[in-house]
């Protein structure tokens, strides 16, 4: 285990992404401090870990009292470590999502780890190393049609860790941006998962990425890390050259619609 920084807040840590991430530090003997709004679904991670170092606290990350929770209990804890990986999303066009849709995926994916990272930065100073890892998205440097809101969201973090990255740049704080390609996790739905088999989208497993936080945190450097080939390729594609980019996810616009379409007949029907 990197004893640089053995105590971690895991933000997110019930969803599938967080709940492999919160395996594979407890396999390597960090203590976690793991946090979300079900204390069922805290309680019943827990259960799974093998160590007993591990704690929990319930709260509701994109409200001011949630964070002043997690404040508490991470100087409690003496956390020297986060990882943020809060991140819904909906497959549907913009036309068709509704405004507390909207609301609550930019407050979920970029207003609650902006909060976090505020609170937190004073405890993490306090000590002699620290590190933050946001977890993002491909999709945060390459906009994809039927996912605005989401990219919109996966963009400003990225904004935000890039720019917080170069603020602490005179600090005892690393921090990294990790950038997954589509993963399966619950939070696909069945149109999710039949639009990428169609076009040929890879999906990783859960582990994949939290193997990748792993190797972060052993190396403990400030970088971009962006996972999956060709989609790495892709962002500093489209980077450089938008236009080629958009010319080859044209071709991908009529199945993106039809699925969106598809996405949303289900959703009404529920």
């Amino acid at each position: 285990m990197n004893k640089q920084f053995p105590k971690i807040v895991l933000s997110g840590a019930t969803g599938g992404i967080g709940e492999s991430i919160a395996v594979a530090l407890d396999q390597e003997g960090y203590a976690l401090l793991v946090t979300g709004r079900s204390e069922e679904k805290l309680k019943r991670l827990l259960y799974k870990l093998k160590g007993e170092q591990h704690q929990y606290v319930v709260a509701d990350l994109i409200t001011s009292e949630g964070i002043a929770a997690l404040k508490a209990a991470a100087n409690d804890f003496g956390a020297n470590g986060v990882i943020n990986c809060l991140g819904i999303n909906e497959l549907a066009t913009l036309d068709d999502i509704a405004g507390e849709a909207i609301s609550q995926m930019l407050s979920t994916n970029l207003l609650a780890p902006i909060n976090i990272c505020q609170a937190l930065i004073p405890l993490l100073e306090e000590q002699r190393e620290g590190v933050i890892i946001n977890v993002g998205s491909v999709l945060g440097s390459i906009g994809y049609a039927g996912s605005s809101v989401y990219c919109a969201s996966k963009f400003g973090l990225r904004g935000f860790t890039e720019s917080l990255r170069r603020e602490l740049s005179d600090s005892n704080i690393s921090v990294i941006y990790l950038a997954p390609r589509a993963t399966n996790t619950e939070l696909n739905t069945d149109a999710m998962n039949k639009m990428n088999q169609e076009l040929g989208n890879a999906l990783d497993e859960p582990v994949i990425v939290a193997k990748q936080i792993l190797k972060a945190l052993g190396e403990g450097k400030s970088v971009n890390r962006y996972l999956g080939w060709p989609e790495s390729f892709f962002v500093r594609l489209n980077s450089l050259f938008p236009s080629v980019v958009d010319k080859a996810l044209a071709k991908q616009l009529p199945t993106i619609r039809r699925y969106c379409g598809e996405n949303k007949a289900v959703k009404n029907s529920i």
